[in-house]
């Protein structure tokens, strides 16, 4: 009988099983840069005989105070037959209560509904799929850090520029391109004057990001509350495409 393992590890002793997972994911993972935070979360290594199967990261400060909870698990192709037993090593080891998983995360996404209750979407995660070439209205795009400072940004994979969008001289919309994400992602959002709302400034706004994103050698991504059907039609019609949940879970019987 094999004797399989969950071992808290530095988060650099699996870095390339981490990775090896972003290759497989193949997007924007938006819970990506919670690793660099120090203290925000435990990684383990899991094991079948000694031999390292795979890698379990829980979420434990920030949002996750309190609330410990499993957010990323990788297995190696050679070991998948497993995964059922490892997964169960590391909810041992670890301790969680909770989960929140990406849904294109194959893997963890069958994890959640296997152990998991009250399943809930707390966000929907688009890709850009479409170009568009919506009307500026006359409206003007202005923003205000210096490309170095962008440059930045994008290195040290932490914030981003933000932009205003001015007709007659008044700020209609805001929005920038947050870079704290695996590289080479962007994610885009925008925010729309009330009163100049349902006019086209929001999706042609997101159209302008999507564009400097590209010129800025980063590829555009964006996520809306799933209630949120106006930030839905924005995105959609800026040609971004959904494409994952952000699942959230309790693990447990209920």
């Amino acid at each position: 009988m094999a004797t399989i393992t969950a071992v808290i590890s530095a988060a650099a002793d699996v870095q390339p099983l981490r990775e090896q997972y972003r290759h497989e994911m193949n997007c924007q993972i938006v819970h990506d840069s919670i690793h660099r935070r120090h203290g925000w979360t435990t990684t383990y290594r899991l094991t079948v005989d000694g031999e390292t199967a795979g890698f379990g990261s829980m979420a434990i400060a920030g949002p996750w105070t309190d609330k410990p909870t499993i957010f990323e698990l990788y297995v190696v192709p050679t070991y998948r037959s497993r995964v059922f037993e490892l997964f169960e090593a590391l909810l041992t080891a670890s301790g969680a209560r909770f989960m929140e998983v990406q849904s294109n995360d194959a893997l963890l996404t069958v994890m959640l509904h296997a152990y998991a209750r009250d399943i809930r979407s707390d966000a929907i995660v688009f890709h850009d799929q479409l170009t568009t070439a919506l009307p500026s209205m006359d409206a003007t795009l202005h923003c205000a850090m210096p490309e170095e400072n962008i440059r930045h940004c994008i290195e040290a994979r932490q914030g981003g520029p933000e932009w205003r969008l001015e007709l007659n001289g008044r700020t209609v919309a805001t929005g920038g391109i947050l870079f704290h994400y695996n590289r080479p992602y962007g994610d885009v959002y925008m925010d729309v004057v009330e009163d100049h709302r349902r006019r086209g400034f929001g999706s042609y706004l997101v159209q302008e990001l999507k564009r400097i994103a590209y010129e800025l050698g980063a590829i555009p991504a964006a996520r809306c509350n799933p209630g949120n059907i106006a930030s839905r039609q924005t995105l959609q019609k800026a040609g971004l495409v959904p494409f994952a949940h952000i699942l959230d879970g309790t693990i447990g019987a209920g």
